[in-house]
């Protein structure tokens, strides 16, 4: 019999990768409230307001763990600093996605969170292969991509991005375990 964590906690050496909290919100609006991280995203709207946090917030509570798991990324001195998630959608392999607030940039959380995730994603959540994406104008996010393992597939798909309302170039990757 398979147990399904339905609320896991990622260890790190810096993180601490937990489910969202209604506390949570405000910090998330702030740090998601800047326009050079929603653009770099598909679905994040741009003002990103207390209330957007807060649906956030109730909609991570009630994904099914089986499908779908988000996580705030949590430092330890400066608390939540991003959020990172892995959910089915249209591929054949679960898709993970992040994001780092940009007082955090080029402290190397995305990638220690990312890789964090991974470990939990195949040893917990028993996933052989992930896909992500970045934006062919976000190179930055390829890197980290690159760091945690994952490989280009030669895929670019056109998606529409909320904050930049309009369609834009995102390349795929995919993670083997």
């Amino acid at each position: 019999m398979c147990v399904i964590e339905t609320s896991p906690v990622i260890e790190t050496r810096r993180l601490t990768l937990r489910a969202p909290r209604p506390q949570d919100a405000s910090r998330i609006a702030r740090l998601a409230n800047d326009i050079e991280i929603a653009r770099m995203t598909l679905r994040m709207p741009h003002p990103f307001t207390q209330g957007h946090a807060e649906d956030f917030v109730l909609q991570v509570a009630s994904q099914n763990p089986a499908r779908a798991n988000t996580f705030v990324i949590e430092h330890e001195d400066h608390g939540p600093v991003g959020v990172i998630g892995m959910f089915e959608d249209r591929d054949p392999m679960p898709e993970t996605g992040y994001w780092i607030g940009r007082e955090y940039w080029g402290r190397g959380y995305a990638t220690e969170a990312l890789e964090g995730a991974l470990v939990w994603a195949s040893r917990k959540w028993k996933r052989r292969a992930l896909v992500a994406g970045h934006f062919a104008d976000n190179p930055a996010s390829g890197r980290v991509l690159e760091k945690a393992g994952f490989l280009y597939t030669g895929e670019t798909r056109r998606g529409f991005s909320s904050a930049r309302g309009g369609l834009t170039d995102t390349r795929r990757m995919v993670w083997l375990a």
